[in-house]
């Protein structure tokens, strides 16, 4: 896959996903493994003043054990919409570039978009649109077993594990002990560092 990355669909992913795709030409999702519990498929953490702080999309779950990830429809009977944008707005309102971004993001976040892939999909093209990477965005339509392909990081991005990448540091609001934050989502370096968030990918 040359010029060419594989990775898992990620709920405003941190921003070592972003590291590892903004180097790529193209762009291919995940689209038909299988759903997998307590990833960056559905969730993902801010920095509030209490810590790191997980926002998570609720979703239903068919009776099976595995549900393809492509029928994973998002649980609206859940006020997440409403818990995500009031914890961004608590955690960044006093960032530098918040009243420029937030928008961007509260468009989509308040749409009711059915399926769990196509919120994080465009969610993460207006995150390439904010950082101005012309990236092709593309799903796949077979499954690899991993292994199989170059650039596969479909798995290797979790909050299970720890990162392998190492995430340049930049200012965070509370950052009160003074010591960097690692595994945030990409929301965190936009609304710190706006237009020079793309530099530190």
């Amino acid at each position: 896959m040359n010029g060419k990355i594989l990775v898992s669909t990620a709920y405003l992913p941190p921003v070592e996903y972003f590291s590892v795709i903004s180097h790529a030409h193209e762009i291919y999702i995940e689209r038909e493994e299988n759903y997998i519990k307590q990833s960056y498929r559905n969730r993902c953490y801010i920095l509030s003043a209490h810590g790191r702080q997980l926002l998570s999309v609720p979703v239903y779950l068919g009776s099976q054990h595995k549900t393809p990830l492509k029928e994973i429809r998002i649980d609206y009977s859940k006020r997440w919409q409403q818990v995500h944008l009031r914890a961004l707005t608590a955690a960044y309102n006093s960032s530098p570039y918040f009243q420029y971004y937030f928008e961007n993001f509260e468009k989509t976040i308040t749409r009711k978009i059915d399926f769990l892939i196509d919120l994080n999909s465009e969610l993460t093209q207006t995150v390439l649109d904010i950082l101005k990477l012309k990236i092709k965005l593309t799903c796949t339509t077979d499954f690899e077993p991993a292994g199989f392909i170059d650039n596969d990081y479909r798995y290797n991005i979790s909050p299970k594990k720890q990162s392998q990448f190492s995430v340049k540091e930049y200012m965070q609001v509370f950052n009160n002990n003074c010591r960097f934050v690692q595994g945030l989502s990409i929301v965190d370096l936009i609304f710190n560092m706006g237009p020079e968030a793309v530099g530190y990918l």
